[in-house]
């Protein structure tokens, strides 16, 4: 009885899956027709689109815990990684170096995007694009998004720029081989050499060219740096670290210093830079320059931008590392603990703007506050260690 029970039930949410794409693909069709998609194209492709139940289930369900910066980044710049990205640059150097050049961008950067994004090509994902975008706005949770996908994903079939069969990619819609969704590929990929497609799959000219135009109009500025390992004094202002650029000159006279050097090795002084301590006090400082915005915007996380960075002075021939250590004994917090430290910090009366679990310019404004009044280094750092001293259980 109970396996009859849930082989009906199974068959029941199939059948209601159906149905929900089927109204999906009948009401969907006008908002599409009116975006330019031409009736063959939508009604062929949409005839075979399907719900991919597993897309709903990795779009659902968000980690409690979080990975640590450090383990990223011993994934992101492995012995492995390096070696494997120092032989690809070498493999596909005639079109990184063209695309590179033709765009004032920097080879090591592309190549360390390739290397994160795909693996160096290795791994694509297998999802029809069509069928996962298509789930996600039956979903609902990001319908807006997923339907701008959708459109997309039919115009590059319409357009000819790929077939269906090529179109495939990760779960969330992301495609080819550093892993565009089909907005950013309408926007950004390039026939490199000019057979009438934006192959980002099999074509490393393609690859190349699309990711370095990425980078360009998103602002990249030759010549310039990305990010430098720092030193802080131990009376550091940590409230500086909330976003604020300053000039490199600016910093040195609160007592920044490069890791490597008594002075910040840079061409140029005046240039504006934010102070970042991803670990607090306890781990590595960077200061990030504009190129390192530039990388965020192709992925907006400060572990996936300092990893593309490390990894393409690596792959640049760099056999030093971080200076710092990180705090691995320190990790941090899962998002109900977060919500824990921020209720505990509103109830001693520092306000923390809402108890939502996002640890933002508030809440860190409120832990500083609370670290120098109980003799703490004020670093607005929010680590187990932290919140057990909140809690009064260390």
């Amino acid at each position: 009885m109970l396996f009859a029970a849930l082989a009906a039930l199974t068959l029941s949410v199939s059948a209601a899956q159906e149905s929900e794409l089927d109204a999906f693909v009948r009401d969907f069709r006008a908002e599409a027709l009116s975006e330019g998609i031409s009736p063959t194209v939508y009604d062929r492709e949409m005839a075979t689109a399907t719900v991919r139940p597993k897309v709903i289930e990795r779009d659902r369900n968000q980690p409690e815990f979080v990975r640590p910066i450090w383990g990223y980044l011993d994934s992101a710049v492995s012995d492995r990684r390096i070696s494997d990205g120092r032989a690809a640059a070498v493999r596909g150097q005639d079109p990184l170096i063209m695309a590179a050049t033709a765009y004032g961008t920097d080879p090591n950067i592309i190549a360390a995007i390739w290397g994160l994004e795909s693996n160096y090509g290795k791994i694509l994902g297998n999802n029809d694009i069509i069928s996962a975008v298509t789930t996600l706005a039956i979903d609902g949770r990001r319908e807006r998004f997923a339907k701008a996908q959708l459109i997309a994903a039919l115009r590059i079939i319409q357009d000819g720029y790929a077939t269906r069969e090529q179109l495939v990619g990760s779960w969330a819609g992301a495609m080819g081989q550093t892993q565009f969704i089909p907005t950013t590929y309408l926007a950004y990929a390039v026939d490199l050499d000019g057979d009438g497609k934006k192959n980002i799959w099999t074509d490393l000219g393609d690859v190349f060219a699309s990711t370095a135009n990425h980078l360009d109009r998103s602002g990249w500025r030759t010549g310039r740096p990305v990010v430098v390992e720092v030193t802080l004094p131990d009376d550091f202002n940590y409230a500086l670290t909330d976003g604020r650029r300053l000039r490199v000159v600016d910093w040195i006279q609160n007592g920044v210093r490069g890791a490597s050097s008594v002075l910040l090795d840079v061409a140029d002084p005046d240039l504006g830079a934010k102070l970042i301590v991803p670990a607090g006090a306890k781990g590595p400082a960077f200061l990030t320059f504009h190129n390192f915005d530039v990388i965020k915007r192709y992925n907006n996380a400060t572990s996936y931008a300092l990893g593309v960075a490390m990894l393409a002075e690596r792959i640049g021939g760099s056999e030093t590392g971080l200076k710092a250590e990180w705090p691995r004994d320190d990790r941090p917090l899962t998002r109900t603990e977060r919500m824990e430290l921020q209720r505990l910090l509103a109830a001693k009366g520092f306000s923390v703007g809402g108890i939502d679990g996002i640890i933002g310019p508030n809440t860190r404004k409120a832990l500083r506050q609370w670290q120098a009044a109980n003799g703490l280094t004020p670093d607005g750092y929010p680590s187990a260690s932290m919140l057990a001293k909140l809690s009064g259980n260390e």
